[in-house]
């Protein structure tokens, strides 16, 4: 699942060329594309919140709790993480880790705990971990994770990657810049999120060439689209 960089960058451009509003170079595209990108997967963990307050439905299509976590499942990975200098770290991942999950020892999840609680659980003998029951610390430096020691191998975790890039990238024909697809890069969001990439856009791009007109008329729309999202 994706969403068309050359169609909302086209849909952008004929909403400012009908309204007669200027021009917005592919340069700027791609930092509003990106920005309105980012913007949106933030939104995605708040209304989660939101939506996992109330009573939900039993309509397969129309739970606002199911389609927040489809649209965040394209961007939830495992992977093994890696002990280096006495710490567990993340994974590397080309476009950043957003939010780490569940971490998994050899199958079962560690449970996460304060380092001073970590003092007390392991001074019991009934609350120390085992390899059947691990937890972990989280600090500056990385991820301690024990077991009935400390572990150094057989961990992974569960976590969700920052949206890669967006690059709209034009061919040089000597003219109006045409769209080269080889080279550019789409959005990574839901398919569903192409009308709300391009009232986003079109928002900052009106702030951008200092048309009030074409801000307030694509927060307008943006709002209209969310309250019907949200009703």
């Amino acid at each position: 699942m994706s969403v068309s960089v050359n169609t909302v960058y086209q849909r952008v451009l004929a909403i400012l060329n009908k309204e007669q509003r200027g021009y917005v170079s592919p340069q700027e595209f791609n930092l509003f594309a990106n920005q309105a990108q980012l913007d949106l997967f933030e939104q995605y963990f708040y209304d989660i919140n939101q939506f996992g307050r109330l009573h939900g439905n039993d309509t397969e299509y129309s739970d606002m709790l199911n389609l927040l976590n489809e649209k965040i499942n394209i961007f939830e990975k495992t992977d093994a993480m890696t002990y280096t200098a006495g710490y567990w770290q993340l994974p590397v991942d080309p476009d950043g880790v957003y939010r780490i999950g569940t971490i998994i020892y050899n199958g079962i999840e560690v449970e996460r705990v304060n380092a001073n609680e970590y003092l007390y659980i392991n001074a019991s003998p009934l609350t120390k971990p085992t390899d059947a029951r691990p937890i972990f610390v989280a600090g500056n430096s990385g991820y301690k994770v024990y077991g009935s020691s400390e572990l150094t191998t057989g961990v992974t975790c569960n976590y969700i990657k920052r949206p890669a890039d967006v690059a709209w990238v034009p061919l040089d024909l000597g003219g109006a810049p045409a769209y080269d697809p080889s080279n550019s890069e789409d959005f990574e969001l839901h398919d569903s999120e192409e009308t709300e990439l391009v009232y986003k856009i079109l928002e900052l791009a009106g702030v951008a060439i200092k048309e009030l007109n074409i801000y307030q008329i694509a927060n307008q729309m943006e709002m209209e689209n969310l309250q019907q999202e949200k009703a």
